[in-house]
């Protein structure tokens, strides 16, 4: 790119990552789930289609697996699945982002053809009675050719000065970009409103880099968490949908628990006040590791999502030590059913099945039972589960996966209490954090539909066609590879089941 100048900080990113790439051995990784170069991954960043390829960005720490002061990861897919390392595409290097690094954000192309990258820079702005550095939080942007990004050398676009009075400057993060069919251009960003809880924020601009604040478009008012972060804002399906990541949430039935977790917001942009009117309120998915979700409209049309398959209370010990740390989630297909936002893994997954096996009309009892040929740790597994008899409804059906003598996980169903249990407590976790989690199937059929998707150290269940979904991840060796199924009474099971097989970068 033409004016492109390399910081010493990313120029020694760039050849960090590239030396010990090297000692990372390609079977210690997921199969087709992305995870960073080398050392540590969290929030996706700029999930973008550009010059022909998905582009996918991710707060990125190279030196080590643990946080550290942010850089933005790069990776490239022409599928979404097969993923290229591209390098390092940000790195601390500025007044205005050297404190904590380059926050999260998102990305656009531009009318010139380039790639605009919107970012948070977390700078210090002064110093406490006690010596420590003040974060001050600004909105900054990165131009470039889908490789190399230069620095606006306007940054900041964005300061806290422009928010409503009372407004933090030390939570104001993680701005989402898209331009209106009139060629100018919104961002919706997280802040910290009066009330010290969180509020997404509007702002318009005629060219990406001069920004008006227009409105509070939403309010949490301590009602979810405190903080709401990775705001993005989007209709589908005739609804307005915005998805936030709240702060320190406080449990809600098996809707909402302790922690850091997702909220969907199904309603309409009021025309007078421009402030969304909330129909209905969701977790966008109730396993224990899936935070920070980010979509884009692919030139198909389909709203994808993807979102960092990790649990910030649950970091230490969720995987076998490794090189690297934090992978993403496989990306969802988005639609909106019933007033929810319902999810289901991107098509371009059905691709990589392999060997087909079928059981149809099996009886399960309490006995657990395992199937010819249905085993693995790479495996897409479709389950329609209903009685055997309907005037004697089963209590319980389990699937029982990642399985050997020692370890196991499983998921979990009871039609008389609607709810459906993912547990991880026997997969080898050596820490005491959250193991299991619970979710109300609406309705409480007896009859389910279950889409399980295993690979390696995760496992994500998507029901009823994705009204509701789970992800976890799973430290299990990968010598577990049995999967059984018992029932406490007597249910009928059909059980499709596919190998995944590794996807490859053309």
């Amino acid at each position: 790119m033409n004016g492109f100048v390399e910081s010493d900080a990313l120029a020694k990113a760039r050849s960090y990552e590239e030396r010990m790439e090297a000692f990372i051995d390609r079977k210690d990784r997921p199969c087709f789930h992305l995870t960073p170069r080398v050392g540590w991954m969290n929030d996706p960043n700029g999930f973008a289609y550009y010059k022909g390829e998905y582009h996918l960005f991710y707060q990125y720490s190279p030196y080590t697996t643990t946080w550290a002061p942010m850089h933005w990861g790069h990776a490239v897919s022409k599928d979404l699945l097969a993923w290229r390392h591209l390098s390092c595409a940000l790195a601390p290097d500025m007044p205005y982002d050297k404190l904590g690094g380059c926050f999260s954000g998102s990305a656009i192309e531009l009318p010139d053809g380039h790639l605009l990258l919107m970012y948070t820079g977390a700078g210090e702005n002064g110093r406490r009675k006690d010596g420590s550095p003040i974060e001050h939080q600004t909105q900054c942007a990165a131009v470039g050719d889908g490789e190399d990004f230069q620095k606006y050398e306007g940054n900041p676009i964005i300061d806290a000065s422009s928010l409503p009075e009372g407004s933090s400057a030390e939570n104001f993060r993680d701005p989402k970009i898209w331009r209106e069919e009139d060629g100018t251009y919104r961002a919706v960003i997280a802040s910290m409103g009066p009330d010290k809880s969180g509020q997404i924020v509007l702002y318009r601009s005629d060219d990406a880099f001069s920004w008006t604040f227009d409105r509070v478009v939403s309010r949490n008012s301590w009602r979810y968490g405190i903080m709401w972060e990775c705001p993005d804002l989007f209709s589908l399906d005739g609804k307005d949908v915005l998805l936030v990541s709240p702060q320190d949430m406080l449990p809600e039935g098996h809707e909402f628990y302790s922690g850091n977790g997702t909220l969907c917001i199904v309603g309409h942009l009021d025309e007078e006040t421009g402030e969304l009117v909330e129909e209905t309120l969701a977790s966008i998915d109730h396993g224990t590791d899936f935070y920070a979700t980010q979509t884009l409209l692919a030139p198909d049309g389909r709203r994808i999502m993807v979102a960092w398959m990790q649990n910030w209370d649950a970091i230490a010990g969720s995987i076998p030590p490794q090189r690297w740390f934090g992978q993403m989630a496989t990306p969802r297909e988005l639609s909106v059913r019933d007033g929810r936002l319902c999810q289901w893994p991107i098509r371009e997954l059905e691709g990589l099945r392999r060997n087909r096996v079928d059981h149809r009309g099996v009886v399960v009892t309490r006995k657990p039972i395992e199937l010819g040929s249905v085993r693995g740790r790479v495996v897409d597994l479709l389950l329609d589960i209903r009685p055997e008899d309907e005037e004697n409804p089963y209590q319980e059906f389990v699937v029982w996966l990642a399985q050997n003598e020692r370890f196991h996980s499983s998921v979990r169903y009871r039609p008389e209490h609607g709810t459906l249990e993912m547990s991880r407590i026997h997969a080898g976790c050596r820490r005491a954090y959250v193991h299991h989690r619970k979710c109300d199937v609406p309705g409480a059929p007896t009859e389910l539909n279950l889409r399980i998707v295993l690979d390696n150290h995760s496992i994500e269940v998507f029901v009823n066609g994705g009204i509701q979904a789970l992800t976890m991840t799973i430290p299990t060796e990968l010598s577990a590879e049995r999967i059984t199924f018992s029932c406490r009474g007597r249910a009928m099971l059909d059980v499709e089941k596919y190998e995944l097989v590794e996807p490859k970068d053309d």
